[in-house]
């Protein structure tokens, strides 16, 4: 690493945003399980549209692919519409 003010800053920038993304990361993909482990149709259907605004969010910051994001929002809702 250059010893540079401006490269010390985007160290410390990118460092933090790193774990930003890894929480925010973490976090939905824990709703997604949890969300994959609810049997009840009506209790899915009120979760599934927090948990898609999640992955949503997580497509605009960039943190996964936009193609990503289609794929798990539909697999979801697939689930939550076969649930009986």
């Amino acid at each position: 690493m250059a010893n540079h003010k401006a490269t010390k800053k985007d160290v410390r920038q990118s460092t933090k945003r790193n774990e930003r993304n890894r929480y925010y990361g973490k976090t939905t993909r824990n709703a997604i399980r949890d969300l994959k482990v609810i049997t009840d149709k009506a209790a899915a259907g009120a979760e599934l549209p927090s948990v898609i605004s999640m992955i949503d969010k997580l497509a605009k910051r960039n943190v996964i692919h936009k193609n990503k994001a289609a794929n798990l929002k539909s697999k979801l809702t697939k689930k939550v519409n076969a649930l009986a």
